[in-house]
């Protein structure tokens, strides 16, 4: 499997400390059903010194040159009609005070367009402004802004969930035949529709599973754990802060399970494969396993490849203890 420097591979999952590129061609062709995966930015994050890591190329245009490898690999390995999410943002130009932003996810949008996948949608993952503005102190999100210069006034930029699909006919449908059972998000259900949960019988009347496809259909999630600033809200999120090293420049918070969860159980079925070639502390793969799913993930940082381990682990042994969230996106 490529050069590792270690490897954790159980019945469930399998996970290695290396390159992504070059694990990614050890991979059989179509075998995987689902990629979820947070591109490693450069100049927004710096998450490690290695001349491998993609937050480290030298500009933008090289960024995509270099992740343009990776998504033509998940185009090769992904089956036909399966899907692949980038959990991505808006990213600020090099003048990070300036309030100039990038289009970021169209450029990602583009180039899965030429690598083989179809652009299906969107999920605008929305974040609470004054939560945004304690963690990243940006000066165009604070009140004394609005009050002396309007137009110097930023936004709480959203964070975006893309979804691709591979061109060519799903040889194997992903089907719910008794639709949604649970419920990934920070609402509570309405107690007319929690009597349904656990129908059995004609799907059309299944009322829970049709209030959960509204939430998870929407083009824009505002239920979010990890994102609604609540006093809770650290429970959204897998524990990361052991795995930060000295160099690691800005607070990082790894990908909310509730995003995983919700793209893991919409679009592949239990037993299959769900991949990301960037598993940051294994929020990917610990969402696939817990969902039934076989979790595989390629971390290039030591430290946040030991964190991974130490969180899949936790799941024969119950869940995880819920550490504040940090500014940031580590997947």
């Amino acid at each position: 499997m490529g050069r590792v420097l270690a490897q954790q591979v159980t019945s469930r999952y399998a996970i290695y400390n290396g390159d992504a590129m070059e694990v990614l061609p050890d991979l059989p062709a179509s075998s995987v059903h689902l990629s979820v995966h947070s591109p490693p930015f450069r100049g927004m994050y710096h998450y490690s010194s290695s001349d491998r890591d993609l937050s480290n190329v030298g500009n933008y245009g090289e960024f995509f040159e270099m992740y343009g490898f990776f998504v033509r690999e998940l185009t090769r390995v992904t089956m036909p009609g399966r899907c692949n999410a980038v959990h991505c943002m808006d990213v600020p130009t090099r003048n990070h005070d300036s309030g100039a932003y990038i289009d970021f996810p169209g450029d990602i949008i583009r180039l899965h367009q030429a690598s083989g996948f179809s652009y299906v949608g969107r999920h605008v993952i929305w974040k609470a402004p004054l939560k945004v503005r304690n963690l990243t102190l940006a000066k165009g999100l604070a009140h004394k802004t609005v009050t002396e210069d309007a137009a110097q006034a930023t936004l709480a930029q959203a964070d975006y969930l893309l979804v691709f699909r591979r061109d060519g006919a799903n040889p194997v449908p992903v089907r719910h035949p008794c639709g949604f059972t649970e419920y990934f998000g920070g609402r509570r259900p309405p107690a007319d529709v929690l009597r349904y949960r656990g129908w059995t019988g004609d799907q059309t009347q299944n009322r829970y599973s049709h209030w959960v496809w509204r939430q998870y259909a929407s083009s824009v999630w505002d239920d979010i754990r990890g994102n609604l600033g609540l006093p809770d809200d650290d429970q959204g999120v897998l524990p990361f802060r052991e795995s930060r090293d000295e160099d690691d420049e800005r607070h990082v918070h790894p990908l909310q399970l509730d995003v995983v969860r919700r793209a893991v159980v919409m679009r592949s079925n239990p037993g299959e494969t769900v991949f990301t070639p960037f598993a940051g502390v294994g929020s990917e793969v610990y969402g696939a396993v817990e969902l039934g799913r076989r979790g595989l993930g390629v971390e290039l940082k030591p430290s946040y490849y030991r964190q991974a381990v130490r969180n899949l682990e936790t799941l024969d042994a119950g869940k995880p203890e819920q550490l504040d969230l940090g500014a940031g996106a580590l997947a």
